[in-house]
């Protein structure tokens, strides 16, 4: 039983990880019903600005605690949400009006874009991230949680208390659900669907860069291709809540956590990565929908 609670806590973790990613993907879908594959390689990139953060405030030589833990992520923030607006404006815009394809395309074309650009910026040699909080193991009946773990825990928590009070009580939030519901209404409603489409961007790349920090803090190991394998993983946890369904992509995300951490506890490592995919085939096969998904009819 007590390593039953020790993997379940390894995969709350790590699964709180996969759903701060996985919010990025379904809120983008949600109000332009295309998936942004390039979202996985913004949770690199903000992972090296937590990086370059870290370095400039000397967290790499022992400067760390809570203030550094603090800066560091609000710098990563900064820099991924001003990336997606970039993004958004320069590679998505021109293709919005046109087929779906053309934005699906475009979006791989801006994922191999960022990938190598990052390995001719950053180096094709790993980097490692140092520890912001001082290493400390606490233990509650038996189970083993580290500090870094607390900080995910927590972190993700308020992350997504944040969203939700944006989402469901600012004005931005209204507008947001209010152009999911319907872009041409909303603009007709004198809704400046651009503005928020572009808001949706910055916010999904920043809550990315929050979870390319906690990740580089739990698994200290950088590199410019770090953002493709745990970008699929968090389309997976996308889809498996229900793409384009806010507390789906949090539940699909915990979901996909806890499988990978048990799969490789109880069964071997080695099938760590594919039980994401075996979930995603599944779940598309039982119910397309996702788990807290609704089937929408479309006309043609």
């Amino acid at each position: 039983m007590q390593e039953f609670l020790q993997q379940l806590v390894n995969g709350i973790a790590i699964g709180s990880i996969y759903a701060l990613i996985a919010l990025g993907y379904t809120m983008v879908y949600g109000i332009l019903r295309f998936v942004n594959f390039a979202h996985g390689d913004v949770f690199m990139v903000g992972a090296f600005f937590g990086l370059f953060a870290a370095g400039w405030i000397g967290a790499s030589a022992g400067a760390n605690g809570p203030a550094a833990v603090v800066v560091v992520f609000l710098a990563a923030m900064f820099g991924a949400a001003v990336l997606g607006v970039i993004l958004e404006r320069f590679a998505y815009k021109p293709v919005r009006g046109q087929p779906r394809l053309n934005a699906l395309i475009t979006a791989i074309g801006v994922s191999l874009f960022l990938e190598n650009a990052g390995i001719l910026i950053f180096g094709a040699d790993p980097k490692t991230f140092p520890e912001l909080l001082p290493p400390a193991n606490y233990s509650v009946g038996g189970v083993k949680i580290s500090s870094t773990q607390v900080m995910t825990l927590a972190g993700s928590c308020l992350l997504m208390l944040g969203l939700n009070f944006v989402v469901y009580r600012t004005r931005i939030g209204k507008a947001m659900r209010a152009v999911s519901f319907s872009r041409d209404a909303a603009s007709l409603m004198g809704i400046p669907t651009d503005r928020v489409i572009t808001a949706t961007f910055a916010l999904g790349s920043a809550l990315a860069a929050a979870a390319g920090v906690l990740f580089s803090m739990s698994y200290p190991r950088l590199d410019p291709l770090m953002g493709v394998m745990q970008g699929l993983k968090a389309f997976v946890a996308a889809v498996l809540g229900g793409i384009g369904n806010i507390p789906g992509a949090v539940v699909g995300g915990l979901v996909l956590g806890l499988a990978e951490t048990l799969v490789s506890g109880y069964l071997s490592s080695t099938y760590r990565d594919a039980i994401a995919f075996v979930l995603l085939i599944v779940i598309l096969i039982v119910k397309p929908s996702g788990l807290l998904g609704r089937a929408v009819s479309e006309k043609v």
